[in-house]
């Protein structure tokens, strides 16, 4: 098995996964955040008539003509504080439930992989609520905050703590089903488009944007509601006469009010151009880092090796004698062969557990005579 089949065996280090998703993340929201920009404004209920904007071209060319050429990426610290423990937090909740209770069966497999979508979910937007209200206040047209520091302090001081989690519930019910959407697509695209599960970076970049677009269109009208709830937009406060606006129910009530159905779907192309780059390099950027990783960051012993070949899940190596050990001699390519057997039939005290452990890939670093070190995964 090649260092390109990392998908293939279950993978149970949780410092690869956060260390990937972390990146990602990261990634992700700075690449894509002047686009996220546009869409808070063009979700606005009652906007100015100079941030009221018909497509994201315009947005970002009046908001820099406008207002600057920073303005588009105003907020986007408090992004990048949340969005690297709140990515490493989603990626590994997301292959430890998957790894957990993935199947051979493709329904149920679809409902493991909607599971992890939700459980992941649930600790990313435990970190992400707080990050996006401070964001969105300041991506706001004539924000009064200088810095996320001043709005986060200012939210404290007048509204208290319950401002940062005002739209936890309404964010968690867009989420949960976008993100199951989401990795039930990204999983189904992967079995299309890369049935080996080597890693491709097309691959993951192309089932990412796919997925990215579909669950961002299902899931725009409650992506509305969180707007409204996080910015407390004051042009819909005065029309609607009420200090603030709390809760789903509420909010929909005020969407419907304001601007009938389709303002449930306001800022709807906005949000498909956001998500599906957004989602097609998290998921690359985390799809190489784990790779990475995965190649170039983990050893073992060799005698637990010899114990993996005595049990036949690993062949020796190309033109290698029976018996030769790992050391590769000259004009021998080392990488000894993972063969598909199941567990029950292993002989070898703990060789499962290793398994278990290591998920163990193929292309090792032979060991030379003095150096017993050969690498896995």
């Amino acid at each position: 098995m090649d260092f390109d089949d990392y998908e293939k065996l279950p993978s149970g280090h949780l410092g690869v996964h956060m260390s990937a998703g972390a990146v990602a993340g990261i990634f992700e929201h700075i690449i894509m955040y002047p686009v996220d920009a546009v869409k808070t404004r063009m979700q606005c209920l009652a906007p100015s008539p100079e941030a009221s904007y018909t497509s994201v071209r315009e947005g970002l060319t009046k908001m820099i003509m406008r207002e600057g050429i920073m303005t588009p990426i105003k907020g986007v610290n408090a992004v990048i504080l949340g969005a690297g423990p709140a990515h490493a937090l989603y990626f590994s909740a997301y292959e430890g439930i998957k790894h957990r209770f993935g199947s051979s069966n493709s329904f149920t497999n679809d409902i493991v992989n909607a599971g992890a979508g939700c459980g992941a979910t649930l600790v990313h937007d435990s970190i992400m609520v707080p990050a996006d209200v401070i964001k969105q206040r300041l991506q706001m047209y004539n924000s009064p905050y200088s810095s996320c520091l001043a709005c986060a302090r200012h939210l404290y001081n007048t509204e208290g703590i319950r401002a940062f989690y005002r739209s936890y519930t309404t964010q968690l019910a867009m989420n949960i089903p976008h993100h199951a959407i989401l990795i039930i697509m990204y999983e189904k695209m992967q079995k299309l488009l890369n049935p080996s599960k080597e890693y491709n970076a097309l691959a993951h970049c192309t089932a990412g944007a796919t997925a990215g677009a579909i669950g961002a269109a299902i899931t725009t009208p409650l992506d509305v509601c969180k707007t409204l709830l996080n910015t407390q937009e004051s042009s819909t406060l005065n029309q609607i006469h009420k200090a603030r606006v709390t809760g789903i129910r509420t909010a929909f009530k005020t969407i419907y009010m304001m601007q009938g159905f389709k303002g449930f779907f306001r800022g709807m192309q906005a949000r498909i151009l956001y998500q599906m780059p957004s989602t097609a390099i998290a998921w690359t950027v985390y799809e190489l880092f784990k790779h990475y990783l995965i190649k170039s960051n983990y050893a073992c012993n060799p005698k637990e090796g010899n114990d993996l070949i005595k049990d036949g899940v690993l062949t020796q190596m190309p033109g290698q004698p029976d018996g030769g050990g790992w050391g590769g001699g000259e004009g021998v390519k080392p990488g000894p062969v993972v063969q598909e057997k199941k567990f029950g039939s292993l002989s070898s005290p703990g060789t499962v557990e290793r398994l278990r452990e290591l998920s163990l890939t193929a292309s090792c670093k032979a060991a030379g005579s003095d150096d017993t070190t050969w690498f896995v995964k």
